[in-house]
């Protein structure tokens, strides 16, 4: 799975530092800057998600803010470590687990930005939008120049079941269509062992294409095109 970092204002920043400290412990919202100068240098290949804004959706505004490690990896090991996440990420165990993996992605080459999905100024989600088109992903399917795709999960356990991921990865799709002219496609690869997700795609949109056997795991390739946005 892919990820990245990115700056946003600093009334964003502020709100989502209040909201971690009161639910995380604040030592670990340190090295902001050192976060912040480390990703400045890299590619943009998705269009400058930190600038996108919030959007309004049905549960309140919703906002996709680049991962910073110093103050976010506290709080998504603790997610990540949920055995209902782990069983399909696999990255639960110590905090270096999970900073490894965004470490992958923020020291990469910005095809793959990792962030927090911030609903109503909380911090209550955990995203990767990534180039599908330049990830491995593209040997199983036939990507098209520019497809991005999405990895989610719902950090929260109370945030769960209540059809939330289905309103949120619309809102995350239409960000991506939104903001990247070029993308002509969304892509997802759930598990096919996850119905939950897969139901959440197709209730946001997502059609399904296929079924794509990937090194990790068996997957159903869920799409949504820009050409149908307004009509699933």
């Amino acid at each position: 799975m892919p990820h990245t970092d990115s700056t946003t204002s600093s009334e964003t920043d502020d709100t989502i530092d209040l909201r971690l400290r009161q639910e995380e412990d604040a030592a670990h919202l340190s090295d902001e800057h050192l976060d912040a100068a480390e990703t400045d240098s890299r590619p943009d290949l998705l269009d400058q998600i930190a600038e996108w804004g919030p959007t309004s959706t049905s549960a309140g505004a919703f906002q996709l803010v680049p991962v910073r490690i110093g103050r976010d990896l506290r709080l998504i090991a603790q997610w990540m470590n949920d055995p209902a996440v782990a069983a399909f990420w696999e990255l639960d165990g110590p905090d270096e687990a999970t900073a490894s993996h965004l470490g992958g992605q923020l020291d990469g080459d910005g095809r793959s930005v990792p962030c927090l999905g911030v609903l109503d100024g909380v911090p209550m989600s955990y995203w990767e939008l990534y180039r599908a088109d330049l990830d491995p992903l593209a040997r199983y399917y036939p990507a098209r120049p520019h497809d991005t795709g999405i990895h989610l999960l719902i950090g929260r356990v109370s945030d769960r079941g209540q059809g939330l991921g289905t309103t949120l990865l619309r809102a995350a799709a239409d960000l991506v269509l939104d903001h990247r002219p070029s993308c002509a496609r969304v892509v997802a690869e759930p598990d096919l062992r996850n119905t939950p997700s897969i139901a959440a795609f197709l209730g946001a949109g997502f059609r399904f294409s296929a079924e794509v056997e990937l090194p990790s795991k068996r997957a159903a390739l869920m799409l949504r095109d820009r050409a149908l946005r307004h009509l699933l």
